[in-house]
């Protein structure tokens, strides 16, 4: 402990700065914890719950940089068995306090490493807060590089440790790989800033959860990968996995329209014979902009919306094709708008069978 962390006490206290007072006091009790003196570490915390300045809730801690995600509705996570594990192990390794506590979650656009953090965080019943970037980043020479101290300084100062996650989403925006001949000096001393910062929240404070998330992991400075205990890959979803994805969003989505008749069937079957389907992000997307730019008085026009979407121009291709892909007259007929008369005499004559 040094001199200034008494004259900041003092000056808090004239200042009726209560916040900072309590991170004040809070550091110099994890001072003491550290060098073996438990005992006053306690006495200090017992005395800051008695007089209502330690109470875990994520709105009495002011920050620059950090923001409060609200984590109290969410969505169920429909992520591959593999990667719901992984996280299963993470829960396991948190509550363990053996020190794990930093991970990196890669994979592409979509593919839920942010709703998975918030569901890690509600799961371990704490306050999610997350870095705002747009807040952190400066065009001022050096200036971010202070910041990012800034916000580990916030970070280490927050007051109920045990009770808090982080969430740096996207930090490939300020950790590039050091040795890219493409980088810029200064982000090159922004991601050495980070490698540091993170040493030191390791000796301080090993109660935190950090999780950040990247779509670039292979730009990666990979000094920076081996700073985390763990990296969750999240692009394990096979076809079948989107797939059931997608219907559940279908049938989550298609309650609010009236007049479209739900075919889960057809559905299906359009997305098993899209050659390569995005992730769960897009996909969400797609279902429901094909749903709410569909003709209400023609049912089935969300699926050839659908269509377009995922495969490709439907008017522009032959029904012979379509039955070749594996679609019945009646799902022809959905589809293209026409009989199923007139689809069976087009099909007959190029050699085709009916149903």
């Amino acid at each position: 402990m040094k001199k200034q962390n008494i004259l900041n006490l003092i000056k808090y206290h004239v200042e009726k700065n209560e916040n900072a007072f309590r991170n004040e006091a809070i550091n110099i009790a994890r001072y003491f914890d550290s060098i073996g003196d438990d005992q006053l570490a306690e006495y200090i915390m017992g005395m800051i719950a008695e007089s209502n300045l330690y109470t875990p809730q994520g709105s009495d801690f002011e920050s620059r940089f950090l923001k409060q995600i609200d984590i109290r509705t969410m969505e169920p996570l429909n992520l591959p068995i593999e990667i719901s594990e992984d996280l299963k192990g993470i829960i396991n390794a948190v509550n363990h306090n053996v020190g794990i506590n930093k991970f990196l979650f890669e994979g592409l656009p979509g593919s839920g490493k942010t709703e998975a953090a918030k569901q890690i965080a509600r799961l371990l019943d704490r306050i999610l807060f997350c870095v705002d970037f747009d807040n952190l980043i400066d065009s001022r020479l050096g200036q971010t590089n202070k910041n990012i101290s800034s916000v580990f300084n916030e970070i280490n100062l927050i007051p109920y440790a045990n009770k808090v996650v982080v969430l740096f989403d996207e930090i490939d925006v300020i950790a590039l790989d050091r040795i890219n001949t493409n980088d810029v000096r200064e982000m090159g001393r922004v991601t050495s800033t980070i490698f540091r910062e993170l040493d030191r929240l390791t000796d301080l404070n090993k109660e935190i959860v950090i999780i950040a998330t990247t779509n670039l992991f292979t730009n990666f400075d990979k000094a920076l990968i081996r700073r985390f205990d763990a990296v969750i890959n999240f692009n394990r979803y096979t076809k079948e996995d989107l797939i059931e994805v997608a219907e559940f969003y279908f049938s989550s989505f298609i309650k609010n329209f009236k007049g479209i008749s739900k075919d889960t069937r057809l559905f299906r079957k359009i997305l098993s014979v899209a050659d390569n389907l995005p992730y769960p992000g897009e996909l969400k997307n797609i279902i429901k902009t094909s749903l709410a730019f569909s003709d209400t008085n023609l049912e089935h026009d969300y699926l050839k919306r659908l269509y377009n979407n995922l495969i490709g121009n439907l008017d522009g291709i032959d029904i012979s094709q379509l039955y070749e892909k594996g679609f019945t007259v009646r799902e022809i007929e959905k589809l293209k708008g026409e009989s199923k008369s007139s689809i069976s005499r087009k099909l007959n004559k190029d050699g085709g069978e009916d149903e």
